[in-house]
């Protein structure tokens, strides 16, 4: 598999692409702006502590407290598991006091609702290793699997690591010497030690450590003798790059390439139409299936389906196939969206066992190449596959959009003969209230559409049971679901308000479509009022100048006089 790591970047902004084969599978963005708190250390102080959450709230210096479960508070040593276990384990109030001074780091980054979730078991990450002062572990990353190299790695680690301190090796360490461990475990003691030092000459809130730039990080975690090509299109940084790799990884710098940034590598790469691609809830297969994927705060559910795909030879083969793909495509869109939490796929149903624990197989070698802990929790009851994926930094979603001000987050509005009721009711509460002698509805143009109905029927039934003159008129810049109620004195003012055009006048106007009743006319519009262009649909599109022949109470009629 081919991998390459695109880096664009500019004064507002940082991208950074990961591709295999071609295909963007992760996204990583720094905007100017909005500040990245994932890693950072500080010294806070404990505000509230929560004996009914087994939690407290920490204030680091942000906006929001951050929030410290108990598991996240008391000795690493003692594993989640096990404090759950225990009858006699420690309760919050046990561990933490209010005004107690700790030092924590970020685990997850605060939400628009949440503040930042924060951990007292501390970690420095390198580009072989990662320090843990608060443990004892030695632990070697599940992406390396030879057995024979993990237990290399494991002993020199054993051997290098400090007293009462903790080690895991990265992926990068494959294949590296002793001396290489040194070095990283001598870099990252250095920098416990000035991190210890501002902790007792600081007071809190403060921040102690600030992890590092995005391309720094993206350099140190990700650019491993795996990736192919490191392209950037900013010259600083990518002479930054190969300064930094001659201290890290000398032999990858002839795999960093400079790209003109005149010629738009988003564009030529094709990354932003990948980025709307990921907003949208259907992902087509290339076999012609497709899945669903709808995201809630507490979980994601992705739903399969065969789509346009019949298959070849018979349904079970179908099924299977689709359900095959899908893996591939959700592994991806998980990586690529960056959906943490529970994550439940519904996969087309299969009757053969043996099918089933092949999807489920194929779903969990997938996921391996995911750097983020993704499990695979099996096949539930109702033949759900449950996946839980550790939430690390903000979604794709989170950076890129927000809730809806229309929709308030539904996805959906109402629909015109929904809001044309609405007004309708509207109108009538109107008239129960006062005494009206005509009224001028404003709406968007479909909703005015509803409301006037076809040949004026509907405007007319309701001036009917409302005794009223009632003149309906669509305004573009109005949201479907607003319209408008003016009383007015008069049926003359109400003819003035709504009507814009007067017979004999001479305007010039776009023509903005074919009339859909009459294919020889044309419709244009003035101030949302339709203008029915007699013998205009040659001229749709186009600019023309038009006499007004004759006014209605819901339109006029117009001829063409010249095209302009």
């Amino acid at each position: 598999m081919k991998t390459e790591i695109l880096v664009h970047t500019t004064t507002d902004e940082t991208w950074v692409a990961v591709l295999e084969d071609r295909a963007l599978v992760e996204l990583y963005v720094d905007q100017s702006g909005i500040q990245r708190l994932s890693g950072n250390i500080y010294k806070g102080r404990v505000k509230n502590v929560l004996p009914g959450m087994q939690a407290a709230f920490v204030d680091i210096g942000l906006e929001r407290n951050a929030f410290l479960y108990v598991a996240d508070a008391i000795t690493p040593s003692i594993s989640m598991a096990e404090a759950g276990s225990k009858k006699d384990s420690p309760s919050i109030n046990e561990v933490l006091q209010p005004g107690q001074e700790l030092v924590v780091q970020v685990v997850k980054e605060p939400s628009e609702t949440k503040g930042a979730r924060v951990t007292t078991h501390l970690t420095l990450p390198g580009r072989n290793l990662v320090l843990m002062p608060g443990s004892d572990h030695v632990g070697v990353s599940r992406r390396i699997e030879d057995e024979q190299e993990r237990e290399r790695l494991r002993q020199i680690a054993k051997n290098s690591k400090p007293y009462g301190m903790g080690l895991i090796v990265r992926t990068a360490a494959y294949g590296i010497d002793e001396e290489e461990f040194s070095q990283d475990v001598d870099f990252l003691l250095h920098l416990w030690k000035t991190i210890k030092r501002r902790s007792c000459n600081r007071t809190a809130p403060a921040v102690l450590y600030r992890d590092l730039d995005l391309v720094y990080r993206i350099v140190r975690d990700l650019f491993t003798p795996d990736v192919e090509r490191f392209v950037v299109d900013n010259r600083e940084v990518y002479e930054r790059t190969l300064e930094l790799l001659s201290l890290m990884s000398p032999e990858l710098q002839s795999r960093v390439e400079y790209f003109d940034p005149d010629q738009d590598l988003l564009l030529t790469y094709g990354l932003e139409a990948d980025v709307e691609k990921a907003f949208r809830r259907k992902v087509w297969l290339k076999c012609g299936g497709y899945i669903v994927i709808d995201q809630t705060e507490a979980l994601t559910a992705i739903d399969v389906n065969t789509g346009k795909f019949v298959g070849n030879t018979s349904l079970n083969e179908t099924v299977l196939t689709t359900n095959l793909e899908a893996v591939k495509e959700i592994a991806r869109q998980l990586r690529l969206r960056n959906i943490g939490g529970i994550i439940v796929v519904d996969f087309i149903d299969m009757e053969d066992a043996e099918a089933k624990k092949q999807v489920v197989t194929a779903l969990e070698e997938q996921l391996k190449r995911d750097k983020v802990k993704a499990i695979v929790c099996g096949l539930t009851k109702l033949g759900l596959v449950e996946i839980t994926r550790k939430k690390e930094r903000r979604s794709l979603e989170s950076v890129f959009l927000k809730p809806c001000p229309y929709c308030a987050g539904k996805g959906k509005v109402l629909s015109e003969q929904a809001v044309g009721l609405k007004v309708r009711r509207e109108i009538y509460r109107l008239l129960a209230q006062q005494s009206v002698a005509a009224l001028l509805v404003e709406a968007h143009p479909s909703v005015a559409a509803v409301l006037i109905g076809p040949g004026g029927k509907s405007l007319k039934a309701l001036e009917e049971k409302t005794g009223i003159p009632i003149q309906v008129r669509g305004v573009e810049g109005l949201h479907s679901r607003d319209f408008t109620l003016i009383p007015l004195t008069s049926r003359e003012e109400l003819w003035a308000a709504a009507v814009p055009v007067k017979v004999g006048q001479i305007l010039t106007t776009t023509v903005e479509e074919q009339h859909l009743a009459k294919p020889r006319d044309a419709v244009a519009r003035v101030e949302g009022f339709v203008i029915d262009i007699e013998d205009g649909a040659d001229y749709v599109g186009q600019n023309v100048e038009l006499q007004i022949t004759k006014v209605l109470c819901t339109y006029a009629k117009a001829r063409v006089l010249t095209a302009v």
